[in-house]
């Protein structure tokens, strides 16, 4: 298990559990597969992938949609594009950020295409190199961190991969997995900051891992505290070493599905080729420990570690041995991520459908907009929710965005301030303004703030701004402005109100 995130060195027990590894081999009893209920089984015929060619993204089932996906379709010898960052070197900068990523592993991740490459013909491959007694290999990430499952809905995370086959396999530890949105403090993965200490309660989804060269897979949810807690930390909820015949001959197809259309039972189903062979329930962990590892945006991780908590653990020794052969890879023929529509409906969960208000003293849910500008990310969030306020938040906002409100009442009373709920994780020195407009975008701002990081774009602040008086009804927009080159994201908006005089 992947575990990355451990803030205590590795205690010897840990697969990917810090990745996260496993504290030990999973049982037969704790690999067994929870029944399925109907919906479960309905969500694993229309919900998992269907059959493509290992290079080609399937298009969505019906009733769902293509949030993203990359077909690795570089020429001979690139790297990755920029919806991926690299990771380099052997551990992330930040808070509670340990050696080796908290997992044992020895390798040092580069951004050479000796370590991470596409092929031409529709794959990126991740290769395992050793140079004398020196391993080198490579880790990727989504420069996005918003894949969330909309609260009714459910979101498929699948990705093609064909395990690698050295030879000597001893201490290989290929992986494909998510974490919560809430690990990033600034940028993202190495070449920003992370907050390794929100490990294991952000959560941790492993879609794939294998070890040792095994030709086997496991499923893994981290979560709550470390160690023990509702997760069983540091080895996490797993479905243990499964049987995967063919897995380093051919391509597979690796899937995780979050199903939130019960906001008040939620799941995740881990998929093989299509078929489930094991489920996570949030009534196994609880509402709260569940909301904060689950109903929220997501970033997805492809790597190839060498040795490590995980290997060792399963080989009962020191991985890897001088025998392990170079040279082997992961190599994946696409990543997709799928979502449906939320419903609206249901209770518990930190999302939910619309809650919405016009009136100005209240607080107002940021998805209750009319009327946009920009690509507008609406996604759930971990801040809590005020009485009248759902779960999801106009995630990471960039210049010349906005959101229009409609007949928004301010009384006859009015109001002078400006409340907003606000996260940002943008970089260092990108920042921005939220101005209040009335009626028309092109109207003079009657209000505005500046924002910069907060501490990561899951830590919430409310900020206050003065504003001139306003009375009666108006349509309300709020612009978000910076001048930052490219035109990062700079924040996410859960809520606002304007309180009375």
């Amino acid at each position: 298990m992947r575990s990355h995130f451990v803030t205590q060195m590795w205690r010897g027990t840990n697969p990917r559990g810090a990745r996260n590894g496993k504290r030990k081999r999973r049982t037969a009893a704790i690999a067994a597969v929870i029944s399925l209920g109907p919906a479960a089984v309905l969500a694993a015929v229309i919900g998992a992938a269907p059959s493509a060619s290992a290079t080609t993204v399937p298009a969505p089932p019906s009733g769902w949609t293509t949030a993203y996906s990359d077909s690795f379709s570089g020429a001979a010898g690139t790297g990755v594009d920029s919806g991926w960052t690299y990771d380099t070197g052997t551990q992330y900068n930040g808070t509670g950020c340990t050696g080796n990523y908290g997992t044992g592993e020895v390798e040092t991740n580069t951004s050479s295409t000796a370590n991470v490459s596409e092929d031409g013909s529709g794959h990126l491959n991740i290769t395992a190199v050793i140079s004398g007694s020196s391993w080198t290999s490579g880790r990727i990430e989504t420069t996005a961190d918003n894949f969330a499952a909309p609260a009714g809905g459910e979101m498929e995370v699948s990705a093609s991969i064909r395990q690698p086959a050295p030879s000597s396999g001893l201490g290989y530890w290929p992986a494909f997995w998510m974490l919560g949105s809430g690990f990033r403090a600034s940028g993202a993965g190495t070449s920003g900051t992370m907050t390794c200490s929100n490990w294991p309660s952000t959560g941790e989804i492993d879609i794939m891992e294998d070890v040792n060269a095994l030709s086997e897979h496991s499923g893994t949810l981290h979560c709550g505290v470390d160690p023990g807690g509702a997760c069983n930390e540091t080895t996490g909820l797993s479905s243990g070493l499964q049987a995967c015949s063919g897995c380093q001959s051919a391509y597979n197809t690796y899937s995780v599905i979050v199903n939130r259309t019960n906001t008040s039972a939620e799941s995740i189903t881990y998929y093989l080729n299509g078929t489930a062979y094991y489920t996570v329930t949030e009534s196994q962990v609880g509402t709260s420990t569940w909301q904060a590892a689950v109903d929220h945006g997501f970033f997805i991780i492809l790597d190839l570690a060498m040795g490590g908590s995980y290997p060792n653990v399963v080989c009962g020794c020191t991985s890897p041995s001088s025998a392990t052969s170079s040279g082997g890879s992961m190599s994946v023929g696409y990543v997709a991520v799928y979502t449906t529509t939320g419903s609206g409906s249901g209770g518990g969960g930190s999302g939910g459908g619309k809650s919405c208000t016009t009136t100005a003293t209240a607080d107002i849910s940021a998805d209750c907009y009319s009327a946009s500008q920009g690509t507008i990310d609406v996604t759930t969030t971990s801040d809590s929710n005020p009485s009248g306020v759902d779960g999801n938040q106009a995630a990471q906002l960039a210049n010349g965005d906005y959101l229009e409100y409609g007949s928004v009442n301010f009384g006859t009373t009015g109001s002078t301030q400006f409340d907003a709920r606000v996260a940002s994780g943008a970089a260092s020195g990108v920042s921005g303004v939220v101005e209040v407009v009335l009626d028309s975008s092109s109207n003079t701002a009657v209000g505005e703030f500046d924002v910069a990081n907060t501490g990561g774009w899951s830590t919430w602040e409310t900020i206050p701004a003065n504003m001139s008086k306003v009375t009666g009804t108006h349509n309300v927009y709020l612009k978000f402005v910076s001048g930052a080159s490219g035109n990062p994201a700079f924040v996410s908006l859960h809520y606002f109100n304007f309180p009375a005089t």
